[in-house]
């Protein structure tokens, strides 16, 4: 064993309070189970590739089954022979056994947040009337599986509160499988949407839009490859079947398409990301309801090497963040009616500082920073104009800093080395922060 590395273990057990003892057998004694190889080899422009473990892709093969029961066996019977293990586990249970909360957020006149006792599985969805209102179960996603391992992805509720979609993803899956629940009865309507992957859930009138790819193969779910990805809108109450396609571009299947709505439901925001072949960039268009939209208006019109982010709309322009020309990162302000680059208006300029993150709340900009390797956080008005800087408990890292636009606080979490995850409560009137 590398002494520097049993070094480093050694401390980390005497930190957890067991007394270090060798391990029962060394790994270079195991008796592995027989990986077999076979004469497999393809061939790419002209250039053959041997793959001999080929065979193992084919995770429904009974030979694929066996050899990865063989090989639990060897690591769990080895694992369980280890003397001290019984003693980490419990020490490490018993260090996370604490609650923990997620940032509140709210919808309507209703607070929203996730929390997890200690031990649990995953975290479970609150919701409350009201800060002093008494907090009830909305989702318990220890209940999706018996083994604890399906988790609540992505969800989004209605503008007006009524619904929540929300997605299930199952042992870990990229896959989604949405729901949607009538938020005063907790009733889960019949609405079931499958083959969700890399997608969000945006609103607007009674339904809302999400990404998904045609059914896979049977049997080959997790491994067969996703081309086209395609956006829909599911009103609810209606089968998928009725699902209306708002975007597919099968000349590009590698292509990521995905969309939001800005909170007063107005614009539908279409992103079309390109991340094959060294890009990182993205396009976007939009759909104005006021004018009633059949069709995809651009803004950004073609996919570059250059990201951007709608943080907001005000009115007919959108408040876009960006690297164009900016590597530390930007706020422009671009008018709908002439999105052209020459057209932008500066909002807030480039630093020599990242700008990581920005949000709108309560009619303020709240913009996040990274100077000194810590967060720094300010507040400007909607053209800019610098107001104040939120004051942090010190050095460290933060997220939150954003909500509604008729929001009066908002919430936002801050954790250091001296300073667990705390959540704090910013009052935009009073420019003040406290302990939430």
């Amino acid at each position: 064993m590398n002494n520097a590395y049993f070094g480093v273990a050694t401390i980390a057990l005497i930190a957890l309070g067991v007394t270090p003892i060798l391990l029962p057998i060394p790994v270079n004694k195991l008796n592995y189970p027989n990986s077999k190889r076979s004469d497999h080899v393809d061939t790419y422009f002209g250039v053959t590739v041997p793959d001999p473990y080929r065979w193992l892709e084919d995770e429904n093969a009974s030979d694929t089954k066996t050899w990865v029961e063989e090989q639990n066996k060897l690591t769990f019977g080895y694992l369980e022979k280890i003397p001290y293990r019984q003693k980490i586990k419990s020490r490490l249970e018993q260090l996370i056994d604490y609650p923990r909360y997620g940032a509140p957020f709210r919808n309507g006149g209703h607070f929203f947040f996730t929390k997890n006792d200690g031990l649990q599985n995953q975290s479970v969805l609150y919701m409350q009337k009201g800060l002093e209102g008494t907090a009830e179960v909305l989702i318990d996603p220890n209940k999706f599986s018996n083994d604890g391992t399906s988790q609540l992805a992505e969800f989004a509720l209605s503008k007006d509160g009524k619904y929540i979609a929300y997605g299930i993803s199952s042992g870990g899956s990229d896959w989604r499988e949405v729901h949607v629940m009538e938020v005063a009865t907790r009733k889960v309507l019949d609405d079931v949407l499958r083959w969700v992957k890399v997608s969000g859930l945006a609103w607007q009138g009674n339904g809302f839009y999400y990404s998904r790819y045609n059914a896979p193969k049977e049997g080959n779910e997790l491994t067969s490859q996703n081309d086209d990805h395609k956006v829909n809108y599911h009103r609810v109450g209606a089968p998928q079947s009725e699902d209306e396609l708002v975007y597919s571009d099968p000349a590009n299947p590698q292509r990521f398409h995905t969309v939001e709505t800005t909170e007063d439901e107005r614009f539908a925001i279409l992103y079309i990301e390109d991340r094959g072949k060294g890009k990182r960039g993205d396009a976007i268009f939009v759909r104005d309801a006021h004018k009633n939209d059949k069709s995809w208006r651009p803004v950004i019109p073609d996919v570059t090497n250059d990201e951007y982010h709608v943080v907001d709309n005000v009115a007919d322009e959108f408040l876009i963040k960006t690297n164009k020309d900016a590597p530390n990162w930007k706020l422009v302000l671009v008018d709908l009616n002439s999105p052209q680059e020459k057209a932008w208006k500066s909002v807030l300029p480039e630093k020599t500082e990242p700008l990581e993150d920005v949000g709108t709340a309560g009619g303020k900009l709240f913009a996040k920073y990274l100077k000194d390797v810590t967060a720094r956080a300010y507040v400007y008005d909607l053209t800019g104009k610098l107001e104040n800087e939120i004051q942090l408990p010190g050095p460290g890292t933060a997220s939150g800093f954003d909500g509604k636009q008729d929001d009066k606080f908002i919430f936002y979490t801050f954790n250091s080395l001296n300073i667990p995850p705390s959540i704090y409560k910013y009052d935009i009137a009073s420019r003040s922060s406290s302990l939430f």
